[in-house]
């Protein structure tokens, strides 16, 4: 029987579909005005394609493999390692974390310019890791982008937190959770699929609560799952949006209809804050993400409150 709870998230979902476009992505070319941009998009957290932003970049033309090889060569570069390229995602009743490994950088290339039936080496290999890596690990890579997208450093009224460098596997799948960030994504080459949800969807997209752990190699082609010492808990989304499980989790059949976005190279996506986001990419595929703090205002505390609604389910 539906409560009047059940019915206020029906209305509210419905009233959200004008404003989230449920079969396609606003596009548009060349860097926004910024305060158009944060007029029709931000202030209303509308996710936005661009292209055309950041043509100027060297980057573009440079960053293939041997000028990666040339720029970086033997310099230590951290790697997210997995068996399956779920890292930070639920594995047999966890939530497991990649193993981090630290390797030379024309060894990372080594491995994701070669085919996997070729290599030496096992498992999904992915650099991800979100630290601010490219000006830190990478920073030698940054006189080929900008240290901020300008009209967007204007619109969010900071500079970014954080810029991040991401190369990696194929197989390599971000699972669904969102950020409160706004983000700016840049696919440098190859592509790069999103497939979003709005955060008005809350109610219907599942969570629940696991035990943290870690992979760590074991012998030869094999992958231990390590519970985490402190034996934290970990509250994260539960469904994969690939292969959902509705039969488990029926509430997320009420979701909107997701919005998929292919990012392709020299296209940028604007990411709104508390958006969940589940991403896949191809081979090799570079990219550069600016993560500017969101503003904490009503939004934020809506949202708060839809989780105190609709709480991660307990271990």
């Amino acid at each position: 029987m539906e409560t009047e709870m059940d019915k206020a998230v029906h209305v509210l979902s419905a009233e959200m579909k004008e404003l989230y476009p449920n079969s396609e992505c606003q596009e548009t070319s060349g860097a926004p005005d910024p305060l158009d941009f944060h007029r029709n998009f931000v202030s209303q957290n509308r996710p936005l394609l661009i292209n055309h932003a950041f043509d100027h970049w060297p980057a573009l033309e440079k960053w293939n493999e041997n000028y990666l090889r040339s720029k970086l060569g033997e310099m230590p570069v951290t790697v997210a390692v997995t068996p399956n390229g779920y890292a930070d995602a639920v594995y047999d009743g966890k939530f497991v974390m990649p193993e981090e490994r630290v390797m030379p950088m024309s060894k990372f290339l080594d491995i994701v310019f070669t085919r996997e039936e070729d290599r030496k080496d096992c498992g999904v290999f992915y650099i991800q890791k979100q630290n601010s890596n490219l000006t830190d690990e990478f920073s030698t890579l940054m006189v080929d982008v900008e240290p901020h997208i300008p009209w967007g450093t204007t619109a969010f009224g900071v500079k970014p937190e954080a810029v991040n460098f991401w190369m990696g596997d194929e197989k390599a799948v971000t699972s669904m959770h969102r950020d409160h960030y706004e983000n700016l994504y840049c696919v440098v080459s190859g592509e790069k699929t999103f497939i979003l949800h709005p955060p008005t969807d809350l109610p219907y997209i599942p969570y629940e609560t696991y035990r943290s752990a870690v992979y760590k190699e074991g012998p030869i082609g094999s992958f231990a799952v390590i519970s985490d010492e402190k034996d934290s808990e970990v509250p994260w989304v539960a469904i994969d949006p690939l292969k959902p499980d509705l039969k488990r989790y029926p509430q997320y059949a009420q979701a909107q209809p997701p919005l998929i976005v292919t990012v392709h190279a020299g296209q940028m996506l604007y990411l709104p804050s508390l958006w969940f986001h589940h991403v896949r990419q191809s081979q090799a595929c570079i990219a550069v993400n600016y993560w500017y703090d969101m503003e904490f205002d009503i939004k934020w505390a809506y949202y708060k409150f839809l989780e105190k609604l609709f709480p991660p389910r307990p271990l």
